[in-house]
């Protein structure tokens, strides 16, 4: 089969906004080039570990920020591509600019090519996350994830997924429940037991990303007792909300500010007291409004991180 690549150049301000309507018209994966982020990347990271190698770290840094989609060349790629189509209008209308490029890839081009900028990648002080064509040996005993990218947000290299794993790693206890909500790949409840949660539970929206995030427990050796996957609203929707209503030690939510403050009172009703919410994927414009929400529902700041225009928090709850 043949694939055809469609390319979305935009400025970086404008990356989260286009990515949020490509999901939403139904493309279920794609691959985010933007210099702004891999320039801060290559600056920060540890001289040990290479993300990826100098030629390819000066082609990534070059020229503008882009979104790659891929869509079959047959009949059900015309429909998405009607789709991607129709949202990049809406954005146009609301002053989002933009460009496409497209062409076509064999898929055993594709199916190699892209495995190229996943290389292990430490995050935090105890994390190591692997596709699983790579090896890794570290010496500093951190714990290695074996996570390969798909149809679903959460291989670790986003900020977001990082910051949110940095806060997670200094206040998770041996033992500890947690909840990840919005739990795409599985990245954040599989991180937590690897830091030694107790049990998890992940809660996702997306039929896919339910699946995916309990194939990647699965893969990385968590035992199934431990850990329950559901997909649905956990607000929204009273059968799950009842499944899911228990006090947790941690709560943990990467998803963006408008969906934190649509759960702020989820947060508080599941929260054990004293236990630990950890938040990320809140852009800078938004975080006083998300960090004073959540104060009045019974939660007192602890400690913020920053990088990019992304910010992660964790709160304790009275």
């Amino acid at each position: 089969m043949d694939w055809k690549e469609i390319k979305i150049y935009t400025k970086h301000e404008n990356i989260e906004n286009l990515s949020a309507a490509l999901i939403s018209a139904g493309v279920g994966g794609l691959v985010i080039n933007d210099p702004e982020d891999i320039r801060e990347f290559a600056a920060e990271k540890n001289s040990s570990w290479d993300y990826i190698d100098e030629e390819l770290l000066k082609t990534a840094t070059a020229g503008e920020a882009y979104v790659t989609v891929y869509i079959s060349d047959d009949a059900d790629g015309a429909a998405m591509a009607e789709a991607i189509s129709e949202a990049l209008s809406r954005l146009s209308s609301l002053g989002v600019e933009h460009r496409i490029e497209s062409g076509n890839i064999r898929e055993e081009d594709w199916a190699n090519e892209w495995k190229k900028f996943f290389k292990p990648l430490p995050v935090g002080e105890h994390i190591i996350i692997k596709p699983s064509w790579e090896t890794v040996n570290d010496p500093q005993g951190r714990k290695i994830i074996e996570l390969d990218p798909e149809n679903s947000f959460g291989t670790g290299r986003h900020f977001t997924t990082q910051l949110c794993i940095e806060l997670m790693e200094k206040y998770i206890r041996g033992g500890d429940s947690v909840i990840d909500l919005g739990c795409g790949s599985g990245i954040i409840f599989i991180s937590a037991m690897a830091l030694g949660a107790g049990s998890a539970v992940g809660v996702d929206i997306s039929p896919d990303a339910a699946k995916i995030s309990l194939r990647n427990a699965k893969k990385n050796g968590i035992a199934m007792e431990k850990i329950r996957v559901y997909c649905g609203d956990a607000v929204a929707e009273p059968v799950l909300h009842k499944k899911i209503c228990k006090g947790y030690d941690l709560v943990a939510a990467n998803i963006v500010a408008d969906v934190l403050l649509y759960m702020k009172e989820l947060f508080a009703e599941i929260t054990k007291p004293a236990g630990m919410l950890v938040l990320s994927g809140i852009i800078d414009d938004r975080l006083e409004e998300v960090l004073e929400a959540v104060k009045r529902q019974g939660f007192t700041l602890v400690e913020q991180k920053h990088r990019d225009i992304w910010n992660a928090a964790a709160f304790r709850k009275e």
